[in-house]
């Protein structure tokens, strides 16, 4: 008889595992946040004490809980403000909708500022994206419209006032406020060195609306079986944020690994207060992760690229000087920290592998990994693999492509490169460890649609749309693990993303099973529990789990 009796035991259920030797079960018994055991209601029996407590699933699929590997719910408050244009490519649409905000901007209500984000490149295929095309429409308040991307956003010419911004500006980066043949600024500020003039003169949420404003988050999270994220973008503000969020209100919802993002420019006091930070953790989150940009994103012309894209852009690093790119991962490296790198253009991935080699790929929990990797040349797929450096991948990122290659990013790149998109399959047949992420606020919270765009790599639910380089798709499996054991061990966590003794008791529970269902039913299935460290976070109205 066990001596280590269980808080809880789940029975009548469909356990996918993912753990080497036992890959399904129907039975897992839980004690202080921990699994002990895994197997059939006969065997666990044996963990049964006077307290603990026995669920019946009636059926229901348990799988670990996943992982978001690559989201900004911080960040995102600032940027998702707001109306959400997402999917909106008519002017008629879009100026309807610009004109409610900004009627809600003058209310009681609002705050005299009109906010929106998630707005489709397409729409300036016929609209001029300039401050012109929308003071009209705002009646002359200040505003400011970010881009789908979150690189590129557009403010009006009240917005531009309030931020002093009256011509252009050198930056440390490749930001740039763009301005017309006399030197005026015409609105269009690319890149976060810009935008984020207007960003400081716009009214600021309180601490308190902040931290609801992220327990809503990661309350949303919680409803398509998120356990864990790896929040991409942060300070000593946000880490602070963390702290307050995980210790009141009934803590962290659910597990974040945090990182730092450094910027160019950032002079040695900040480095060191940085540096200072590797350790810093509360009961459900830790930092030891850095954040760098190698480039900015094909559509605008700022990814960097092998070869110019069609308009002649793509052959400027993020950094001025791309020798300091260097010097500061081997700084950060040899501190012991993981790093990630937003290259999303052929050399700025190819350039973050030269820099991680050199450095060293591995110090600290986890091997250093790159974001996005949106078009990865040939000569860069195997030594990145063999290099043992993570790949962080959103297939979601596709929904914005075209048919016939009318989009701004295979445009730009042509037929060739835009071949070379979102190369998942290549990745995983390479040997590179792939981890999944939704990149929130850009594309949506919900895993089970980020989940669908792995699998289908088409709109979900709508089989006549385009599949995009089809030889790419992943397998069911290959995608759950993406989003739990493969996140995990990205981010270094050796006792999560698999549901097998001794690993934390983090997990979900759907109505059915994600393995085999289809990807275009996957979108609704429901899930009905999720659980971190033994406690349900998440239920649904009719769950049986307490």
């Amino acid at each position: 008889m066990s001596s280590s009796f269980a808080d809880t035991i789940l029975v009548n259920a469909n356990v996918v595992t993912l753990a080497p030797g036992r890959p399904r079960a129907e039975a897992v018994a839980v004690r202080d946040g921990r699994i002990i055991a895994v197997g059939d209601a006969a065997t666990l029996a044996e963990y049964r004490g006077g307290a603990t407590v026995v669920t019946d699933l009636g059926g229901r699929t348990v799988t670990p809980g996943l992982i978001d590997a690559h989201l900004h719910p911080i960040q995102g408050i600032e940027l998702a403000a707001g109306c959400d244009f997402g999917g909106v490519t008519d002017p008629r649409r879009f100026f309807e909708l610009l004109r409610a905000e900004a009627d809600r901007a003058r209310s009681s209500a609002g705050d005299g500022w009109v906010r929106g984000w998630n707005l489709d490149y397409d729409l300036f295929r016929s609209l001029p994206m300039t401050a012109e095309s929308i003071d009209d429409a705002v009646s002359g308040l200040p505003a400011l419209l970010l881009l789908f991307d979150g690189h590129t956003a557009l403010a009006s010419r009240a917005a531009l006032q309030a931020a002093g911004i009256t011509g252009a500006r050198t930056f440390t980066d490749t930001s740039e406020i763009m301005v017309d043949a006399s030197g005026r600024p015409t609105g269009e500020l690319r890149e976060d060195s810009a935008f984020d003039l207007v960003l400081k003169a716009a009214p600021a949420l309180t601490t308190a609306q902040t931290v609801d404003r992220v327990r809503e988050i990661f309350g949303q999270l919680g409803a398509s079986g998120v356990t864990g994220g790896c929040i991409m973008d942060g300070n000593l503000a946000s880490l602070d944020l963390l702290d307050e969020v995980d210790s009141t209100g009934g803590g962290l919802p659910l597990r974040i690994v945090t990182a730092l993002a450094h910027n160019p420019g950032y002079d040695e006091d900040r480095t060191r207060s940085y540096l200072a930070q590797r350790d810093r953790h509360g009961a459900r989150w830790r930092g030891g992760l850095i954040k760098l940009f190698n480039d900015g994103v094909i559509d605008t012309g700022t990814g960097w690229l092998y070869e110019p894209d069609s308009q002649g852009d793509g052959l400027a690093s993020f950094w001025q000087d791309p020798t300091e790119f260097e010097r500061v991962v081997r700084r950060y490296s040899d501190a012991g920290f993981q790093i990630a790198t937003h290259a999303i253009g052929d050399r700025a991935i190819g350039t973050t592998i030269d820099a991680y080699i050199a450095a060293g790929v591995q110090h600290g929990r986890a091997p250093h990994r790159i974001e996005h990797l949106e078009c990865l040349a040939d000569r860069d797929l195997a030594r990145m693999a063999a290099a043992g450096i993570t790949a962080s991948v959103q297939p979601l990122h596709l929904q914005w492509r075209k048919a016939d290659a009318s989009d701004a990013w295979a445009a730009r790149l042509g037929p060739e490169r835009a071949a070379l998109a979102w190369r998942v399959r290549d990745m995983l047949d390479a040997g590179s460890l792939v981890a999944l992420g939704s990149d929130w606020p850009v594309a949506q919270l919900d895993a089970r649609i980020g989940m669908a765009w792995a699998r289908l790599r088409r709109t979900p639910g709508n089989p006549d749309a385009p599949v995009f380089e089809p030889d790419q798709v992943l397998t069911a499996a290959e995608t759950l693990a993406g989003f739990t054991a493969w996140a995990a061990e990205a981010q270094g966590d050796d006792d999560l993303g698999r549901i097998a003794p001794g690993f934390a008791a983090d997990f979900a529970v759907w109505d059915d099973n994600p393995l085999t269902v289809s990807a275009d039913e996957l979108i609704d299935v429901p899930v009905h529990a999720t659980v971190v460290n033994g406690t349900t976070v998440y239920r649904a109205d009719d769950a049986v789990l307490p």
